[in-house]
């Protein structure tokens, strides 16, 4: 089974997803903007997740999880709880 970590930014609106996302490709620090404005009580932790399977969390981000590149931010993902910015960390089969 796959598993994998990821940490991610939950933010009310789309554009305060897309003015983050900004930030970091500008050289901001992930895991401070998660700090400061994640809105998931990960946030203090610079938003990580830890380790998970696919089916732990709500289809949109497992979706983005299970096939995007690591290392890599993506987002926004919009989901029931918000927008979210996304980095998966690492990914084993």
């Amino acid at each position: 089974m796959t598993i994998a970590a990821a940490r991610h930014i939950l933010v009310e609106t789309q554009e305060q997803c897309e003015e983050l996302k900004q930030q970091i490709e500008n050289g901001a620090d992930f895991a401070e903007l998660a700090a400061e404005h994640s809105q998931c009580p990960s946030g203090s932790d610079g938003g990580n997740l830890g380790e998970f399977s696919p089916g732990q969390m709500v289809k949109e981000f497992d979706d983005v999880v299970f096939s995007a590149e690591v290392g890599v931010v993506q987002g926004p993902v919009k989901t029931q709880f918000g927008y979210h910015l996304v980095e998966v960390t690492s990914r084993a089969d």
